[in-house]
Formats: structure tokens, C-alpha cells, sequence
């Protein structure tokens, strides 16, 4: 019998659900209905105003048919703009509104609480050793996923 304790597909989905869980509890508890896909896009458009959707998709490891009900979801609520590219008609340009500043300022304590409480079972060296591995684990194989990061031109690491 296999031990899936023993598979790390196995614990890092497990890894996943738990982490998300963590997610909404804490931002629900400041009345957000962010998901945590939702919060990674508005972040980094907060420090990439103006990328396009594929640029996005790349910088938070995305694809592109996923993205666009991302945007779309956020659009709706109020918390980016989206327009046509001058450059290129194709692409569309993001933006993030007052709005979705004010809320990436109302809920980055939660976001805060939720990361410590995703470690909570580690201490800090641990932690840094955990978060080394799984940035050493994720850049070995990240040629492998259905989608590769790539960060915005002219950026850092987004991660």
C-alpha cells in the first residue's frame, strides 16, 4: 500500500487546500471576498501598473484563459480598469483603481495573518529553511508546470 504521506504531489496539494483555507478565514474576517489568485493579481499590479493580461497570467503563473476571469471578476468589483493596448491592439492594459488600492491597504494585515498562521508550525529558522526548499523545489522543476513565471519587464521577483 502507498503511503501518500510519502508523496510530495501529495502533501504539497494537501499544502495547497490548507493554505487557501488560511486565506479566506483571515480576509474574510476584514469582509473581503478576495481569493488568493484575485490578491496575487491586484498586488502585482499595484507594483506593475499598466502591464498587459499576458504579462500578468506569466508574473503570477497563470494561464491566459484563467486570467481573463480573474480580470474580469476584478473588473466588476471595481478594483482594476482594463484597456485596449496603444501598442498593441490585441493586448489590454491593466490598471489598479483607488479602490483596489484602498483594498489591497485594507486587507494586507490579513494576507499578513495568514502567512504566519500557514507556518505557524514552524519556527523562523525552520520557516526560512522551508520557504528556501520550496523556492529551490518550484525553480527545478517550473519548466515542467502548464504554465512558467516570468517576471514583468524592467521588475524583480514578484513571488
Amino acid at each position: 500500500m502507498t503511503d501518500m504521506k510519502a508523496r510530495p504531489g501529495h502533501l504539497a496539494r494537501r499544502f495547497q487546500q490548507i493554505a487557501v483555507a488560511i486565506f479566506h478565514a483571515e480576509v474574510e474576517k476584514v469582509g473581503s471576498d478576495l481569493t488568493p489568485v484575485q490578491y496575487a493579481a491586484l498586488a502585482t499590479l499595484r507594483g506593475n501598473p499598466g502591464i498587459d493580461q499576458a504579462t500578468l497570467a506569466a508574473a503570477i503563473a497563470y494561464d491566459r484563459p484563467t486570467i481573463t476571469g480573474v480580470i474580469d471578476r476584478l473588473e466588476q468589483k471595481g478594483l482594476i480598469t482594463r484597456r485596449v493596448s496603444d501598442r498593441d491592439r490585441r493586448a489590454r492594459v491593466l490598471q489598479i483603481t483607488e479602490a483596489g488600492e484602498a483594498e489591497l491597504d485594507r486587507i494586507e494585515p490579513a494576507v499578513d495573518a495568514a502567512q504566519h498562521v500557514i507556518l505557524r508550525g514552524l519556527d523562523a529558522d525552520e520557516a526560512a529553511v522551508f520557504l528556501r526548499l520550496l523556492h529551490k523545489a518550484i525553480d527545478a522543476t517550473a519548466d515542467l508546470g502548464r504554465v512558467l513565471h516570468r517576471d514583468p519587464p524592467g521588475t524583480g521577483a514578484v513571488d
